[in-house]
This record gives structure tokens, C-alpha cells and sequence, in this order.
């Protein structure tokens, strides 16, 4: 089976698709490092004039470098092209239930700025400058000649902020702020630059997807352990966002939780349900991200959380896989490493008590990122749009 990528390696003999052909190219350069013109005709399907006119077209707009002449082999000498990661820049700014954290990254999703800050709650009031003038900051890390070369800012939020943000305490004037606030069109104004949103789940499962090695497999479930539950899905080499973008709300399947309730997977398989269980018993959370948490002096409450979290998350991969063959599920979150880890494998136990599916038992893994995967997605996303999708929205807006 194909890669997940993949789709966007064949080009057209078109002259209306030359966009099409672009991003072709490039894909295959991004995909087969140190290919000569020659390769990229040869599986793009592009006859070699085309190929080898649109490389240099490439290499012109800084997308594509050429490295040193192969020499000794048959024929004529053969140059390596490669992508130039300095050709294109993109930002993602996550502004989350309990961290804003935004990062400027290079075509080869090289970070080069970072700027993140934990908070109670998300205020409505003051969010658009303090992101507006830490993207700002960012920006003036870029050489003049680089910035515009800057794909544009990724939004990454949860759905619906003023629905839920009463749970962490803010003030009751945050609701109608947020409901209010329109966070793309503000940051879009405050920033200047183009702005698109992303479900912070989806976002996040871009990442994980973008960052792993191939083959990677063509649909799986990915489920983000933070304040509530962010989830992805991949559905046949595709990431499933929906219309609004919020198809993959797995955090709103409802699960069991051992007391004849049912309760949403965000209740149970989340940070904040944590903090509810050592609230209870009279633990005071400090405050800043939950990776600098004193796990260790936690250890007979978390263990009790990750035992049921690993159960509710089993429950939401069995329901999920019995629509969409899933055959793989990564678990990641803002958590550390070993508390990932310990989750991936309660669920994998869980899973175990469950009745066996038609097709092949899951493979479940930990993700790789942790809590960079939201915002780099969020950046990521824009380039790909940019540079490599061969959506037809995307292209017409490069030909725009």
C-alpha cells in the first residue's frame, strides 16, 4: 500500500496543471533526497524537459538546492537535488485550555523560535496581543530576504473554547468573550499574516504523521493526553478533519466507568481528571505544564487514573476501529514520557478484555513529540497547503 504522501508524487502532462506539476516535483525531491533530474522524471511521469524545467523554476523561488556533481558513473553526470529547508517558513500558534505555545519552523520543520507559556485558563482579553507580539518576535528572527518566504500562521485551538472553559475555573465573563471572539480573523489583523485554524487534535496527529519515518500506515487513531482529549484520525493516507474540521472529536465518545455511569472519554482520559482525583484528595496541582509535576509523590492516584484512562482510551480505539479499519493507534499527550508510556500500555491491556474486531489486533504505540505536536502541526499544515497538497482549493490559491 501506498505512503501516506505519496499521492502527491505523480505529475500531469497539463499545461493547466502546472501547480499540480510543482508540487508533484517537490514532493518527489522531499521524499528521495539526492535525486538527480533524470529520478524525478522518472517518478513523477514527467517527460524530462518539464522535470527538468520546473526543478530549476524550483530552485529559482530557493525551494530547491543542487548538491555536488556526481561524477565516475555512466552517462552524464548526475546532481543531487535536495530541498532547500531555507526556502519557506511557516508559524503555529496552540492556544490551548492551559498553555498558549507558538513556533517558528523551516521547511524541514526545523524550529528556529519558540515561545510558550502556561496559564490557568485561556483569557479572552488579553490572548490575541500576547500571541500577536510573541509571533512578531519570532519573525524577527527571519532575515529580511526570508520573511517573504513565510507560508503564514496555523491556528491551532480547541473547538468551542467558550463551551467548556467554565471546567477550569475562569470567570463567568470569559464565556461570552470567547464566545465573541473571533480568534483567527483577530490574530489574522493583529499579525498580518494569512491565517488558517486547525483542530489542535488534528493538528497534532499532522505532526506525529509528518515526523514519522515510512511506511507509515495508512489510517490509525491518534488520541492526545492534555487538559481534556485531543484526538486525529487518518483514513486512507487522508487526515480526517470533516467540514468544520472537528470530525475527529473522539474525546466526546462516550465510555464506562466501572460505577454503571457513562461518562465522556475528556472526563476520564485527561489531564483534568487527574487533577480531579488529586484535588479530592486534598493534593493541590501547581501550577505550569504537567510535565514538571511531581509524578512520584502521586504514584497510588496516578496509577488509579492511568488504569482507567487506559480503559476508557481502549473503549474509544474499539468503537473507532469498528467504522474505520484502523490497523494502528498512537497515544502521546503533555505528559512525560514514562507516564505515556505506562497509558499505552493500560490500553493496550484493556483492549485485551474487549471483543476481537474481524480484522488484525491493533498495534499501539506512544507518539514521539509530546507536547510540541500541537503547534508544530499547526505550522507544518500551512506549508504543506502551500508547497505540497495537491487539493485543488490549495492549488488554485497558489495560482491566485
Amino acid at each position: 500500500m501506498s505512503d501516506f504522501f505519496e499521492p502527491a508524487g505523480r505529475g500531469v502532462q497539463h499545461a493547466s496543471l502546472r501547480a499540480a506539476n510543482r508540487r508533484a516535483v517537490l514532493t518527489t525531491i522531499a521524499l528521495g533526497p539526492g535525486l538527480s533530474n533524470a529520478d524525478v522524471s522518472r517518478r513523477t511521469g514527467l517527460a524530462p524537459q518539464t522535470a527538468s524545467a520546473i526543478v530549476s523554476e524550483l530552485e529559482a523561488d530557493g525551494l530547491v538546492t543542487r548538491g555536488e556533481v556526481l561524477r565516475g558513473r555512466r552517462g552524464q553526470p548526475a546532481t543531487p537535488l535536495f530541498l532547500d529547508y531555507s526556502g519557506a517558513f511557516a508559524i503555529g500558534c496552540e492556544i490551548s485550555w492551559q498553555h498558549v505555545d507558538i513556533t517558528l519552523i523551516s521547511l524541514g520543520s526545523e524550529e528556529i523560535g519558540r515561545y510558550r507559556r502556561a496559564y490557568a485558563y485561556p483569557d479572552a482579553a488579553t490572548i490575541v496581543a500576547e500571541a500577536a507580539t510573541a509571533i512578531n518576535e519570532l519573525i524577527g528572527k527571519l532575515a529580511p530576504a526570508q520573511r517573504p518566504r513565510l507560508a503564514g500562521l496555523g491556528l491551532a485551538t480547541p473547538s468551542a473554547i467558550w463551551r467548556s472553559i467554565g471546567h477550569l475555573g475562569a470567570p463567568a465573563e470569559q464565556v461570552p468573550l470567547w464566545r465573541a471572539l473571533d480568534l483567527r480573523a483577530e490574530l489574522e489583523a493583529a499579525t498580518g499574516l494569512p491565517t488558517a485554524w486547525f483542530n489542535d487534535g488534528t493538528c497534532a496527529c499532522w505532526a506525529e504523521m509528518v515526523m514519522a519515518p515510512p511506511p507509515r500506515p495508512p489510517n490509525f487513531v491518534y488520541l492526545f493526553v492534555t487538559t481534556f482529549l485531543g484526538a486525529g484520525i487518518a483514513a486512507e493516507h487522508t487526515l480526517w478533519a470533516g467540514p468544520t474540521g472537528n470530525s475527529a472529536n473522539l474525546g466526546s465518545m462516550l465510555v464506562n466507568t466501572g460505577d454503571d455511569r457513562r461518562r465522556f472519554g475528556h472526563d476520564v482520559a485527561s489531564t483534568s481528571a487527574l487533577s480531579r482525583r488529586l484535588a479530592a484528595s486534598g493534593i493541590d496541582v501547581p501550577p505550569g505544564d504537567p510535565s514538571d509535576w511531581p509524578w512520584a509523590d502521586w504514584e497510588p492516584h496516578v496509577a488509579a487514573w492511568i488504569a482507567n484512562a487506559g480503559a476508557a482510551l481502549a473503549e474509544i480505539v474499539f468503537n473507532t476501529a469498528a467504522v474505520i479499519e484502523v490497523e494502528a493507534v498512537v497515544i502521546d499527550g503533555i505528559v512525560p514520557t514514562p507516564i505515556v508510556e505506562r497509558m499505552v500500555a493500560a490500553t493496550d491491556a484493556a483492549l485485551t478484555s474487549l471483543p476481537e474486531l474481524s480484522h488484525n489486533r491493533l498495534r499501539i504505540a506512544a507518539g514521539k513529540l509530546g507536547l510540541r505536536a500541537p503547534a508544530l502541526g499547526a505550522a507544518q499544515l500551512p506549508l504543506f497547503r502551500k508547497h505540497f497538497s495537491r487539493e485543488l482549493n490549495d492549488m488554485l490559491a497558489e495560482e491566485a
